[in-house]
């Protein structure tokens, strides 16, 4: 069972800190799973991390909730953000490109829809929101070589 560390997050910079401290930790190969219920801060979080990535806090980073899937070229190397809302489960994900995107960075957005796929060496990251409105409590769990440094 990996260990989990549980964060409360006051305010929007305090998601963006979290979100760079993530970006400065990915490599090839690595999987962040968000999850939590609509409105966690999820899409959020997943921005800034690209961003954050990229060195480009202007950066261009659309909602894949329609077209599933969104790629990006970083100095880390090739990132995809998935949001599997819409899916009904992981038999689409070969015509995303799935297997291909795992050589690079994943980020993942309603990670359940990918049943048996779900990779086990992942970074889960569960978003609850908080009692103030950009405040949320994170929960991450996983990356046990590299949980320290994310959540210091």
């Amino acid at each position: 069972m990996p260990r989990t560390v549980t964060l409360d997050l006051q305010d929007l910079p305090a998601t963006h800190a979290l979100a760079a401290r993530l970006a400065r930790l990915l490599r090839a190969g690595d999987a962040v799973l968000l999850e939590g219920p609509l409105g966690a801060g999820k899409s959020e979080l997943a921005r800034a991390v690209l961003r954050a990535a990229a060195g480009d806090p202007g950066l261009e980073v659309p909602s894949p909730t329609f077209t599933l899937v969104q790629s990006y070229d970083l100095p880390a190397g090739p990132a995809h953000h998935f949001d599997l809302y819409r899916l009904d489960g992981p038999a689409g994900l070969d015509e995303l490109g799935w297997e291909e995107a795992r050589e690079g960075i994943v980020l993942v957005e309603w990670p359940d829809r990918l049943g048996a796929l779900a990779p086990a060496d992942a970074l889960r990251i569960t978003l609850e929101p908080g009692r103030e409105e950009d405040a949320r409590r994170v929960h991450l769990a996983g990356w046990d070589d590299r949980l320290d440094r994310l959540a210091a």
